[in-house]
């Protein structure tokens, strides 16, 4: 009868890995999950000063991971940190050396053709950060400029876009991070930096000296983030999506959006507000 039992149980283990397909089995398999993050796009994803990877992106990430240590039925489960740059971290989920990418990436339909996205994590926009000395109040005020911008986002087309619709001339720069981009603000060779709001707000607080900088009044472009995940897999993109339609259906982001934003004086959006009301779909 004991050896009875024992087969069950061993039936029951090795069904549950077997259930498990494409990420979750490679998971199941390793006992490990590999989060992929930008390590300086605060408040989203950065390094603490211990280098510790941590940010609102971040801990979404970390209670998926838990949620797939439940649904894979695992006693422990490792969970490793991995540093992606821009340019590779589409790459990176593609070719699985991460899991899933948490940081603050904008939903494209270009972007679909490499990867899937979880639900909307966040909305923001395109905005600009100029020095409080020589401020720049809209982004039509731009005509003559010359303005930082990181290549390779969706900053850097909005941004041109934006200027070519409304025959603004004035000059980009690229930028390699946005740690660059105000080095090249703050040394007077660029009359602003173009990014997202929350990630420029990011900014203007990292700096120390919040009242050099100030924000553009206007946003240029519309910049819905998720998180980066392998194309065609349900199975783990479905524990991605149940997981943080239960933080907003519940509440739970409140005190997620007050830690690491609040701490700015920021209040959700209305447009912020919407999504969370809209993502947090009933189970």
């Amino acid at each position: 009868m004991r050896k009875f039992i024992l087969l069950l149980i061993l039936a029951a283990l090795v069904g549950n890995v077997q259930a498990a397909s494409g990420t979750l089995k490679r998971i199941a398999d390793s006992g490990e999950i590999k989060i992929g993050y930008r390590a300086a796009t605060e408040p989203f994803s950065f390094q603490d000063s211990a280098g510790q990877a941590t940010g609102y992106s971040v801990e979404l990430c970390q209670r998926i991971a838990e949620a797939v240590r439940t649904e894979l039925k695992l006693k422990e489960l490792k969970v490793t940190y991995v540093p992606v740059t821009l340019e590779e971290r589409f790459d990176a989920v593609a070719k699985k050396k991460v899991d899933m990418v948490c940081s603050a990436t904008t939903i494209t339909l270009s972007r679909l053709e490499k990867v899937d996205f979880s639900l909307l994590t966040f909305v923001t926009g395109g905005s600009l950060m100029s020095r409080s000395s020589a401020p720049i109040g809209m982004t039509s005020d731009l005509a003559g400029k010359k303005v930082a911008v990181i290549s390779g986002t969706t900053t850097e087309t909005g941004l041109a876009d934006y200027l070519k619709e409304n025959f603004i001339d004035a000059s980009t720069v690229a930028a390699e991070n946005i740690e660059a981009a105000r080095k090249l603000l703050d040394e007077g060779q660029v009359d602003a930096v173009a990014d997202d709001q929350i990630v420029l707000i990011g900014q203007i607080i990292a700096s120390g000296a919040p009242d050099d900088y100030t924000l553009s009044q206007d946003l240029y472009s519309y910049e819905p983030y998720g998180l980066a995940l392998a194309r065609d897999d349900a199975d783990f993109r479905l524990v991605a999506d149940r997981t943080l339609a239960r933080i907003y259906r519940t509440g739970q982001f409140k005190p997620l959006y007050s830690k690491w934003f609040g701490r700015f004086g920021l209040k959700p959006t209305p447009i912020l507000q919407a999504m969370y009301a809209l993502q947090g779909l009933p189970e």
